[in-house]
């Protein structure tokens, strides 16, 4: 078949489960590159299986990855998706149109997350607008090692077809997480020069549990929005911690 004049980017580590899906979603696109950091399962067979370009390096940081992806793109257009996402076909046609007469530089889509196979409407979680399709030459991702986004230099304008995110395989996995984005969170706070008391870190993760649960009406979710609100609070009670941690090393 004919496939559009567009590069996806994308990064993986042991993501075997859902990568398939991922890809499928994309495969109207003419290039695909996964940047892979090491999986141990069946995540690189799987991506050069279903024809994509991949590449082996180092953890970086989310930022710093994702940008050494889209350096490798061929296209002038790029799409970054995270292999927890897909495309769903209203926006494939969506995406297949802008590429063949663009009206920006860039575009954001909203992200209809998933969790238990709910979509959580609260919790900040949506529409949770993001630039994910972008010309090369005018958009980059920033260097943040964590919650990294696309700046551009340009227009850029909002799509209202959705990308589909299930970031959260099960409570285990969204521990791994926190682990994971705490750390990162700490580290470029500590490379600030920041630093916080044990009782700081504790109000905090009680300031981001109310934000989420009561201000942005997670309660509204029961019991998956009770989840993410505590799992926000907790993340957010060991960044701090585990940057004091920093210091004091």
């Amino acid at each position: 078949m004919d496939r559009c004049k567009l590069s996806v980017a994308i990064i993986t580590k042991n993501e075997e489960d859902r990568l398939p899906v991922c890809l499928k979603s994309v495969s109207f696109a003419d290039d695909i590159v996964v940047v892979d950091s090491g999986s141990t399962d069946r995540t690189v067979e799987i991506a050069k299986d279903m024809g994509c370009r991949v590449f082996i390096e180092e953890w970086k940081g989310y930022g710093p990855q994702k940008q050494s992806a889209v350096k490798k793109c061929k296209n002038e257009w790029v799409l970054i998706i995270d292999a927890d996402e897909r495309i769903p076909e209203e926006t494939k046609e969506k995406i297949t149109e802008i590429v063949k007469n663009p009206l920006a530089d860039a575009y954001s889509f909203p992200l209809k997350n998933f969790f238990h196979g709910k979509w959580i409407k609260h919790c900040g979680w949506w529409p949770n607008r993001k630039i994910r399709l972008f010309r090369k030459s005018r958009g980059m991702v920033n260097e943040a090692l964590v919650h990294e986004s696309v700046e551009v230099s340009g227009t850029v304008m909002n799509i209202h077809t959705p990308i589909i995110h299930e970031s959260i395989r099960d409570l285990s996995s969204m521990l791994n997480k926190i682990n994971i984005y705490s750390s990162l969170g700490a580290e470029t706070l500590f490379k600030k020069g920041k630093n916080v008391s044990g009782l700081t870190a504790f109000f905090k993760g009680v300031a981001a549990f109310f934000k989420l649960y009561v201000l942005k009406l997670g309660i509204l979710d029961g019991y998956e929005g009770f989840v993410i609100s505590f799992s926000h609070a907790v993340n957010t009670c060991y960044k701090y911690l585990k940057l004091k941690e920093y210091n004091k090393k």
